[in-house]
């Protein structure tokens, strides 16, 4: 397929990777044109703009950091909407939110043009191994079109249709809010259990034993335990970001979301403690800080 991609960022640049192995003919465009040297290298021709990018391709990928990125690369100056044609398909797979996508489809319906949200899964190890896991809004009948390209990128049993416009962003915002949630609570745990005596491989061990378990403790949170290593590959300025589009939906919807707002407030703390380019992960040394606590397991 003729394939444009927007964002070169550490998802974009190996997904658009993907796509370029997988044999499609690959239009990149970045702010940074130095983000593109190397799929350029690689056999993908580069767009000046993100209007570049959309002639003549059948579909065009956005992967950006927030949802007023995703507007104005749409909508802008010399924006990637009116270079669509008709049958063309925006795909875009940025953790963002419905409403950006509604104003574009808007505009798209009356030009045949059409419109997924398509958010991803599995950090950039999974973007770099093609292992990504894919959540799909829109239509079933754009879904399958791309639906080769979406499997060059992620893993074909983890591609998901899971509704209509504006459930894929759903789906993932609710995900990052629960994983988020979740690494909030394993820090209190492991740390009120340390600093009451228990050793923190015995706690861990007891945890995964019981109906407390879960991935986050058996896998995620390793990083930090065995590496002191917080993830600095997804900052703490994005992490900040999802969790407010989250709450904003739980507001929207009319739910009282009184613990996520309370684990989007820990994350901002974390946020001021470590600047914006720290580590996703890094809530957890904000606890080890302030306790003078800190978890690690003994190296074997």
């Amino acid at each position: 397929m003729r394939v444009g991609f927007i964002g070169l960022g550490h998802m974009g640049a190996p997904m658009s990777a993907r796509i370029l192995a997988a044999g499609h003919d690959l239009v990149v465009h970045d702010q940074r044109p130095e983000a593109a040297t190397g799929l350029i290298a690689a056999g993908a021709s580069w767009a000046g703009s993100p209007r570049a990018a959309g002639a003549g391709r059948d579909v065009v990928i956005t992967m950006l950091p927030t949802p007023q990125h995703v507007a104005d690369v749409l909508l802008g100056q010399d924006g990637l909407l009116d270079a669509l044609e008709p049958g063309a398909i925006w795909a875009d797979m940025s953790t963002s939110v419905p409403a950006v996508a509604d104003q574009v489809r808007a505009l798209a319906g009356p030009r045949q043009v059409g419109v997924l949200d398509a958010p991803v899964s599995g950090m950039a190890a999974g973007a770099r191994a093609g292992s990504l896991q894919i959540f799909v809004g829109g239509r079933a009948a754009d879904y399958l079109r791309v639906r080769p390209v979406l499997e060059a990128m992620g893993d074909p049993d983890r591609i998901m249709h899971v509704g209509g416009n504006g459930a894929g962003y759903t789906v993932k915002l609710m995900i990052n809010l629960l994983w988020f949630g979740q690494l909030a609570a394993t820090a209190e745990v492991l740390t009120v259990g340390v600093r009451a005596g228990v050793d923190l491989a015995t706690l861990r061990r007891c945890l995964l034993a019981s109906p407390a378990a879960s991935n986050f403790l058996e896998r995620d949170v390793l990083s930090v335990l065995e590496r002191g290593d917080y993830d600095d590959s997804f900052a703490l300025s994005l992490a900040c970001k999802d969790l407010g589009l989250a709450v904003d939906l739980a507001r929207q919807t009319g739910v009282p979301a009184e613990i996520s707002a309370l684990v989007e407030q820990i994350y901002r703390r974390a946020r001021a403690q470590y600047g914006d380019d720290g580590g996703e992960m890094l809530p957890i040394r904000l606890l080890e800080d302030l306790t003078a606590t800190q978890l690690r397991l003994p190296r074997e």
